[in-house]
């Protein structure tokens, strides 16, 4: 425990759960549902409307070995090759080999999925994958699907659900083990301000954190919350260097910030090729996959093509494919782009990287348990040591799926072994408040992250954004300017937590792996770098970061229960 809280009133009101799940996307509402099937009392927190998390902007599908002729093991090569290396092959292993049962359970509970004229489900191919294996809905709209199922599952259940709810804090008792979350509900309702759920068991599916950054595909809500609450708790996070910049979005010009329009690689997976502006597909002869290689290296390629010819964005060309096929195949994409006054059937896409995906997070084992007691986490907010140093396309809606409904098993086996348990006393914080950032800080965090740990990223410009992130919290000069307890201050103060954890990581590896992309480092040192970096926030609110002997992890938890798949 650090002892360090955020800034806030005192709960007001409080209920009582077994288990309280932080997160409405498919890792979230997938816990929850597993959770009140085995009779535990769950209630689901989330920040907006149900269905207002990342899961809905999934584009382009869910991987799994179900098409004829593929296999987990297959799966399993094609994840540890985009990983470069960092992956925890036994989280792999169990992720390919539970996924395809997985989708079959989702199938059951309502997700549907394309089918080809015969009414098998319909697989497409997207960068890193040597088969066809990603299942799609709608066309481009596979995360939407995904969210209406559940949602309508969960209403169905009668699960409860707090909405419009940005969560706060972990509560713990003198143990240190969890005993709930303090949280505020924005608006007026059933329950209202600052509150707190008691729970022995807390889910943390909160997504990600890619507002950190001026350019990001996330939705405004993901602004790391999971990762600094869980920081503030005392938990270990790995790998959060480790962004993916997805490479092709919407380039809507060299000022766009927030939310910008994804271009699926599913259309890539489709036949659409990459080009420079005379027209030239830059991508062959880089990758035995061409445009369908992982994302760093495309990633990689579009901004090396952006440097050398001094342009700021590349082209995605599939005027091939013709009207009829952009309007049944990707209907979400035609639509974004010519809202934005590009018609693709027309005419080639500008695209350039941006902010995606966070293959890092808080570490968990193989069943989400984190180094806290009674903390769990899966999906984005998670570090399982599937993704290693750069995410397998697709494999994310997989992940929270898979590890999700080990979760549930985990919370439900210790229930029926040990009994309820009830949350335990919370013990007051025993340090003062963190002092909260004014929200007006928030685009300078932006644009120092932009600038100093993007794509591109050196010793130098990593150091110059510690130093103005350090100046932001008033480290190195005058107290900052302390903001009212709000939503925004709150997101603010998690969004530069997560930040510093951020440039601290991708400051102490000196190496170029997967999407960490050193200029000063071009190289990958297997010798003195195949190995994570673990990050906690010391008691004086300062960063420890240490090195794993191995891609290994070491264990998360004290239990004497053997940590079987």
């Amino acid at each position: 425990m650090t002892g360090i809280r955020l800034t806030a009133p005192a709960p007001g009101w409080a209920i009582d759960a077994d288990v309280v799940v932080v997160g409405s996307g498919v890792a979230g509402l997938t816990a929850a549902l597993r959770c009140t099937a085995a009779s535990l009392r769950t209630v689901v927190v989330t920040k907006a409307r149900l269905d207002d998390g990342s899961t809905r902007w999934a584009q382009g599908g869910i991987a799994a070995a179900i098409g004829e002729g593929d296999t987990p093991e297959q799966h399993l090569d094609d994840t540890l090759v985009a990983g470069a290396g960092l992956c925890d092959e036994e989280a792999v292993r169990l992720l390919v080999t539970e996924g395809p049962d997985a989708v079959r359970r989702l199938i059951e509970t309502g997700a549907r999925f394309d089918e080809t004229p015969e009414g098998a489900i319909a697989l497409t191919r997207e960068g890193g994958h040597h088969r066809n294996r990603i299942a799609h809905a709608g066309g481009d709209a596979t995360g939407a699907e995904i969210s209406r199922a559940l949602v309508d599952a969960v209403q169905a259940a009668a699960v409860r659900t707090i909405e419009n709810a940005l969560v706060l804090d972990l509560l713990t008792d003198a143990e240190g083990r969890t005993t709930g979350i303090t949280l505020h509900v924005m608006g007026e309702g059933q329950h209202d301000g600052v509150g707190a759920v008691h729970a022995p068991a807390v889910v943390l599916a909160t997504g990600g954190m890619g507002q950190v950054f001026s350019a990001t595909t996330n939705p405004a809500v993901s602004t790391g919350d999971g990762v600094a609450l869980a920081l503030r708790a005392g938990a270990e996070v790995s790998d959060l260097e480790f962004v993916q910049f997805h490479p092709t979005v919407l380039f809507l010009g060299p000022g766009a910030e927030g939310q910008q329009p994804l271009i699926s690689e599913a259309v890539r997976g489709e036949g659409a090729h990459l080009v420079d502006a005379s027209g030239t597909r830059f991508m062959l002869g880089q990758h035995e996959l061409a445009e369908l290689a992982p994302r760093d290296i495309v990633a990689k390629a579009i901004t090396r093509r952006m440097q050398l010819q001094n342009a700021e964005h590349m082209y995605l060309d599939a005027r091939h494919f013709g009207a009829e096929m952009w309007e049944r195949r990707f209907p979400t994409i035609l639509a974004a782009c010519r809202a934005h006054g590009i018609d693709p059937v027309t005419e080639p896409v500008p695209v350039s990287p941006a902010a995606h995906y966070a293959s890092g997070g808080v570490r968990t084992d193989l069943h989400g348990r984190t180094t806290v007691p009674g903390l769990y986490a899966c999906g984005e907010v998670a570090c399982t040591g599937v993704h290693g140093a750069n995410r397998l396309a697709s494999n994310s809606l997989l992940e929270g799926l898979v590890f999700a409904e080990r979760i549930a098993a985990d919370i439900a086996r210790d229930a029926a072994e040990h009994g309820p348990r009830g949350a335990g006393e919370s013990v007051a914080p025993t340090r003062s408040p963190l002092t909260l950032l004014d929200p007006a800080v928030r685009p300078q965090i932006q644009r120092i992250m932009t600038a100093g740990a993007g794509v591109l990223r050196s010793a130098g410009s990593l150091a110059a954004a510690a130093r103005a992130l350090d100046e932001l919290r008033g480290g190195s000069a005058a107290p900052a300017k302390e903001a009212e307890p709000g939503v925004e201050a709150w997101e603010t103060t998690n969004l530069l937590c997560v930040a510093r954890v951020l440039v601290a990581a991708a400051g102490e590896r000196a190496e170029t792996r997967g999407c960490h992309w050193r200029e000063d480092r071009p190289e990958r040192d297997d010798e003195q770098w195949r190995r994570h970096l673990v990050v906690r926030l010391a008691h004086d609110r300062g960063l420890t970061v240490t090195r794993t002997a191995s891609t290994q992890f070491p264990p998360t938890t004290d239990h004497a229960r053997e940590q079987q798949p």
